[in-house]
């Protein structure tokens, strides 16, 4: 049941997330013609051939070991774009500014989000600004959304993927595409980010190893496109990749079994989240995608992933099976558990 008042809880991506977004947001403004509608609640829509993405970020704090709310903003909204199949063309960006914010930090922000631009191939077109007086928000939020289409390389993909399962018939790279057999890659080690910024704002110590992974993939992922075979993808952010993962079996009616032993993750990463008693499947990433992919395609497309610097620690974590629903882990000693969709993710404001 919704609480009467909104918590944090609310914005952590996990089920009471998703339970808000359902009963209030879906209830309400659902019911559109689009290609890809808002009830998918897909990592974009489409409507009229156009992928549109909107997202807001509140991160704290606003510079953190490997980025910034600017270089977030950017990476988020492109890497939701590419991760459907399609070619970010566009972006925009409104900032709601608390009085008294400093000149010299706004310019840094703009600064970085420019870079990371120039770096995406994507630009800022338009956009607003608004100030709000002191006490009213806690700084700085901003807001991007961009929109995509349609490129060669999703459609070069997409005849990949039907010459291995002819019953493929979706135009975009959605979650309800799984299928049984399809592989799971991860393209790097998880939970950098999330880790990053609380280490840094709590002051645990790990911020000296541990920087977030925060970047914009649409390169890489047209790479990936070209290879071909992929059925879906998805950069698991708040919840991370249990999220991501229950997210996908729950559209596509699909198990899936992974591989703990398989699943990346950095030392210092291990030894945060045993410290402080965090799963780190539930935390959230910024600059890592999850692939699904036809069998037949798998070492291809890992090898092509394994050539990109955002690739180079990729893996193959598991595969989809009609064997039974949900998602399964299986552990490094050997037995298996379920391995739910976290409520949200233990890590707050990381986006």
């Amino acid at each position: 049941m919704i609480e009467d008042t909104i918590t944090l809880a609310h914005g952590a991506g996990g089920v009471i997330m998703q339970k808000l977004i359902k009963d209030y947001i879906v209830k309400h403004f659902g019911g559109s013609n689009a290609e890809v509608p808002l009830e998918a609640l897909d990592d974009a829509s489409v409507i009229e051939g156009i992928v549109l993405k909107s997202d807001s970020h509140t991160v704290k704090p606003l510079f953190f070991p490997g980025g910034d709310i600017g270089r977030l903003a950017v990476s988020g909204t492109v890497n939701d774009i590419a991760v459907m199949g399609a070619e970010p063309i566009a972006l925009t960006s409104a900032f709601i500014i608390e009085e008294g914010f400093p000149i010299s930090d706004f310019e840094k922000i703009i600064k970085s989000m420019k870079a990371t631009c120039e770096e995406a191939e994507v630009y800022i077109i338009t956009g607003d600004t608004k100030v709000m007086e002191k006490g009213a928000l806690e700084k700085l939020v901003v807001n991007t959304s961009g929109i995509g289409k349609r490129s060669e390389a999703l459609e070069k993909n997409i005849a990949e993927v039907k010459k291995y399962r002819k019953s493929f018939n979706s135009r975009w790279l959605v979650d309800s595409n799984i299928s049984d057999g399809d592989k799971i890659i991860v393209s790097g080690t998880i939970g950098d980010h999330g880790i990053a910024l609380l280490s840094y704002r709590e002051g645990y110590g790990f911020e000296s190893e541990i920087k977030s992974d925060v970047n914009p993939l649409n390169k890489m992922i047209k790479k990936l496109l070209e290879v071909g075979g992929i059925t879906k993808m998805k950069d698991p952010t708040r919840g991370g990749v249990a999220n991501a993962l229950n997210e996908w079996s729950e559209k596509s009616k699909i198990g899936i079994l992974i591989h703990e032993d398989k699943i990346p993750i950095k030392e210092g990463v291990k030894s945060a989240c045993e410290m402080l008693g965090i799963d780190p499947l539930e935390v959230g990433n910024e600059g890592k995608i999850l692939i699904a992919v036809v069998p037949e395609k798998a070492e291809d497309v890992l090898e092509e992933l394994r050539r990109h610097p955002q690739g180079k620690d990729a893996e193959i974590i598991g595969e989809a099976t009609k064997k039974f629903n949900g998602v399964i882990l299986e552990t490094n000693i050997g037995g298996k558990r379920v391995l739910p969709p976290p409520l949200g993710d233990p890590v707050p404001r990381i986006c």
